[in-house]
């Protein structure tokens, strides 16, 4: 029985970029800007209104790693809720109006961590900001301005035709200077669009032209293969530049979608710890196991798992031992075995039909041990 070190050295991340240097709000305990880490939101999807739904949701984003949650409130129902649902989520609640400018206000007596606001389609925005200004300042609450390009004030669409990326940075900074004019700069501003084009360029001008925190999206991303590539183009884009404090991936999926989305996005830019990676091959002629089958296996064996491993399920002699030994935890297949690595070293080979059940027990054991040590310590594996 021979122990080997699970002790590649630790290299740590570098950030793929300096962030751009914003000022920094709180959203409850959450802090966004400022250098604070990158958060991940969501928004519900059922009635406000219904308050037992609406917390279940809100408890199932938790769980998924969701940091902050915005409701809707078109409604009195929905604004009547939002004491209940502010007290007794466990994430901070943003309330989200449009149309009707009394809602801000039941919104900032109800508790909320912050109100998302569209000026574009509030009846006299402008009118209330005053009034707002001083509502939000004597409560402590932030107001997020929400510029979309399918609400955009119909004076800018005037003036630049369509909602191009001048008239998207330059309502919101309109917006806010009404704000900071009434003593206000608890401000947090997104411009979203459905073309990521569009939405980035709309954020490098929105970035070089003031120091308010940037919460990014693609509003209306599509159903959830094409949504997820378009977040994660522009979301890349724009992070990779420094540019972004907070996110939300809008798809038409459940929203618990949305938070697994985002986590993978800032962990492949390690701007997040990593947690569980799985590392796999695309298979090809040289496949000598089914790799999509074996990963789905794996994958769905270490559902759950929280230390930060990556798993590498290779398929052929070519790349499988390279990328296995790179990985925590690896496999390369071939003639109906497979190789074990564990940080660099075989520790067992074993018949095909025994890798996955080994790879989760390996997984297991490592996790164990790394909650043991901090998942940061050197473990140990024992070869037999």
């Amino acid at each position: 029985m021979t122990a080997i070190p699970l002790g590649l050295p630790w290299v740590p991340v570098r950030p793929i970029a300096e962030r751009r240097v914003s000022r920094r709000i709180q959203v409850g305990p959450v802090a966004v800007g400022g250098g604070a880490p990158v958060s991940v939101q969501s928004m519900t999807t059922t009635r406000t209104s219904d308050i037992g739904a609406t917390l279940q949701q809100i408890a199932e984003l938790t769980a998924s790693g969701c940091q902050i949650v915005r409701v809707a409130c078109p409604t009195q129902d929905d604004a009547d809720a939002l004491p209940v649902i502010a007290r007794k989520s466990q994430i901070p609640v943003i309330a989200d109006i449009h149309f009707q400018p009394k809602y801000v206000f039941a919104a900032i007596e109800a508790g909320c961590a912050a109100v998302r606001v569209n000026p574009g389609n509030i009846k006299q925005f402008d009118d209330k900001v005053k009034e707002i200004a001083k509502a939000a300042k004597d409560h402590g609450t932030p107001i997020r301005i929400g510029v979309n390009a399918g609400s955009l004030d119909r004076r800018l669409l005037q003036k630049y035709g369509r909602a191009t990326p001048e008239a998207l940075a330059e309502s919101a900074l309109w917006e806010a200077s009404l704000f900071e004019e009434h003593g206000l700069g608890d401000i947090k501003i997104s411009v979203k669009h459905n073309d990521p084009v569009v939405m980035v360029e709309a954020y490098r001008r929105l970035a070089a032209q003031c120091d308010y925190p940037l919460h990014l999206g693609v509003t209306e991303a599509g159903p959830a293969f094409q949504g997820t590539v378009k977040s994660a183009v522009a979301f890349g884009a724009l992070l990779s530049e420094g540019i972004g404090d907070t996110i939300r991936v809008s798809l038409s999926a459940p929203p618990v979608e949305e938070i697994k989305v985002g986590i993978q996005i800032l962990q492949a830019l390690g701007l997040r710890e990593r947690r569980l990676e799985i590392v796999s091959c695309p298979s090809c002629g040289r496949a000598q196991v089914d790799v999509y089958k074996l990963a789905e296996e794996v994958t769905a064996g270490l559902e759950g798992l929280e230390v930060p491993l990556r798993v590498a399920v290779m398929g052929c002699v070519v790349n499988g031992p390279g990328e296995a030994r790179e990985a925590d935890l690896g496999v390369a297949s071939g003639n109906g075995k497979g190789q074990i690595f564990v940080k660099g070293e075989v520790v067992r080979t074993v018949p095909e039909s025994k890798i996955v059940e080994t790879l989760v027990d390996e997984a297991m054991r490592i996790a164990e041990q790394m909650e043991k040590d901090g998942a940061s310590g050197e473990p140990a594996v024992t070869v037999s």
